[in-house]
């Protein structure tokens, strides 16, 4: 059966300027709002239009009022209220208020020599956690009220790449430099399963919206699909030609997508393992990936310093669904 390309999806393209590109994108809960990083300041986008947001105040990366340091990561918090990114910066994450643009607090870790960078940040379902992993090779639990540490769960890696909660709060998934992906209990810091069969670095990782099946995506260019429960790995995904950076699950776990160095995005079917379409027109890598809330708009980062909005109602792909 034929893969659609790209010229069958209609799509907005937002530019950004940026002077390393795009590395991660996010949308609202309510899926209104669209947020990208933009080097040391998050923006945010009309979701539908593409049109540029203007805030209050701006979202700046305020360290001791230094403004330099650029965003690696943003999550928004399943209540709608804040924007967390993991910073460029020495073991440094930062809060800001959604809706205003006003940064709440910097979390940075009380260590003597704190040298690494955040390279993930996600919210847990309740908001009230923030995970984080860093080139330290450690992931960290906050108290988003106040900012504190509640808990250090120590990877024997020197990098963690990505960071997951599942969708009944109780399990953190990491993804790692040791080629492996973790599991870990949040309430008690235990490391519960360690999944293996990714042969190089593990960079992208994403719960389906049951928490039964997690999704990943590695260097070794291959997108893997794992029972959480079992630690089986169930399908492997092959046709990217390089490092997959990004993967998603639609909000109704059929579909997964996948962003890659290849600059390609490519959609799977879940269910069947099946190269649903491969979206082309990046011209540098792409980063980050993410379905909208009602699964009508998948939106693309890439280091060629623009966002797309794809539109996922394309008569192609209802099309190839309905013939299955």
């Amino acid at each position: 059966m034929k893969t659609t390309s790209a010229q069958d999806l209609s799509h907005t393209t937002i530019e950004v300027t940026n002077r390393r590109g795009v590395y991660s994108v996010a949308f609202s809960p309510d899926g209104s709002t669209l947020a990208s990083d933009r080097d040391n300041t998050i923006q945010l986008w009309d979701a539908i239009t593409g049109q540029k947001i203007e805030t209050e105040k701006l979202f700046w990366v305020d360290i001791a009022g230094k403004f330099t340091a650029d965003i690696n990561s943003i999550a928004f918090s399943p209540d709608g209220q804040m924007i967390a990114g993991g910073i460029n910066e020495r073991e440094t994450i930062c809060i800001w208020d959604a809706a205003t643009g006003e940064q709440l607090r910097s979390i940075r870790e009380d260590a003597a020599n704190p040298l690494h960078w955040i390279n993930a940040v996600a919210f847990s379902v309740d908001s009230k956690i923030l995970a984080s992993g860093s080139e330290d090779g450690n992931l960290y639990l906050w108290d988003v009220a106040t900012g504190k540490k509640m808990k250090t769960l120590t990877e024997d890696t020197e990098n963690v790449f990505s960071v997951v909660f599942s969708s009944d709060g109780k399990t953190l998934a990491s993804g790692n430099s040791g080629n492996t992906i973790r599991l870990w209990n949040i309430t008690t810091g235990e490391k519960l399963k360690t999944l293996r069969g990714h042969t190089n670095r593990v960079f992208s990782l994403a719960f389906s919206p049951d928490g039964q099946t997690l999704a990943s995506g590695s260097r070794d260019q291959t997108v893997r699909l794992w029972n959480t429960t079992t630690e089986q790995q169930l399908k492997t995904f092959t046709g990217h030609s390089s490092v997959v950076w990004s993967v998603a699950f639609s909000p109704d776990g059929s579909t997964l997508a996948s962003g890659s160095e290849d600059k390609t995005i490519r959609l799977w079917s879940v269910a069947t393992g099946e190269q649903r379409a491969i979206l082309t027109g990046h011209t540098e890598a792409v980063k980050s990936i993410a379905f909208s809330p009602n699964g009508v708009t998948l939106a693309s980062g890439s280091e060629d310093s623009t966002i797309r909005l794809w539109d996922l109602t394309s008569p192609m792909l209802l099309r190839k669904d309905r013939e299955k």
